[in-house]
């Protein structure tokens, strides 16, 4: 987990979103989803950090033992794997499951290549991915462990889940005017698009790809009323 930044920062947009604008968030999450938030896990406490938290990872909120074990057999679970910045549970229609979030406050935070060594799991990364980009009918020649590899493994931990039977929802939250020192901060949504649109290409996901419509995107000012 990151220091969280003192007024700035994706974690930090998020934190008060969450900690003192919790109606509001829950009312712009829910429009996003075209249902409802039901509530939100708490995080793990965690006294070797700064913030004495640690936040959700991997499936720790799943605890169907089998599923657990697959998980386990599919992807490494050492220091590489995921870290949500919020789970929740979510309604859509007569639907309810698991919504997992990621936040982000500059155009930095969208690159991220695989760490994982070959003696440290990277093959068994490669070949989950692989599994990926075949459901959801993407070309071989794409590379998810480089360029965009965070939103490639968040990705393959949605369709993990769906194929074992457990619905769940994948919500990006891009926050506007941040003020990170020496970072690409979008004023507005528009600033986003560019970015995110070639991201969208380096993944090589089509307009209707299975999971489409469990990927959500939500655009925040980090102040509200701006």
């Amino acid at each position: 987990m990151a220091v969280i930044g003192a007024g700035y920062g994706s974690e930090c947009h998020l934190l008060r979103y969450l900690g003192r604008h919790r109606r509001a968030f829950d009312a712009r999450v829910g429009a996003a989803l075209g249902g409802e938030v039901l509530e939100w896990l708490d995080f793990h406490f965690d006294p070797g950090q700064v913030w004495p938290d640690r936040e959700r990872r991997g499936l720790d909120f799943v605890e169907d033992a089998a599923v657990q074990a697959a998980w386990a057999a599919w992807w490494p679970q050492g220091r590489g794997i995921h870290s949500w910045d919020a789970v929740g549970r979510y309604r859509v229609g007569g639907e309810s499951g698991w919504l997992l979030v990621e936040a982000k406050a500059n155009l930095e935070e969208l690159a991220s290549d695989c760490q994982a060594k070959p003696a440290g799991g990277r093959a068994q990364i490669e070949a989950a991915l692989g599994a990926v980009k075949r459901a959801l009918g993407v070309d071989a020649s794409h590379d998810w462990l480089r360029g965009h590899y965070q939103n490639a493994n968040r990705i393959a931990a949605l369709h993990f889940l769906g194929s074992h039977g457990i619905a769940a929802r994948l919500l990006w939250v891009y926050f506007s005017g941040d003020r990170t020192p020496n970072r690409t901060c979008p004023a507005d949504a528009a600033g986003w698009q560019a970015a995110l649109e070639s991201q969208r290409e380096d993944l090589g996901l089509s307009d209707d790809h299975p999971l489409r419509t469990r990927i959500h995107a939500l655009h925040l000012p980090a102040v509200l009323g701006a």
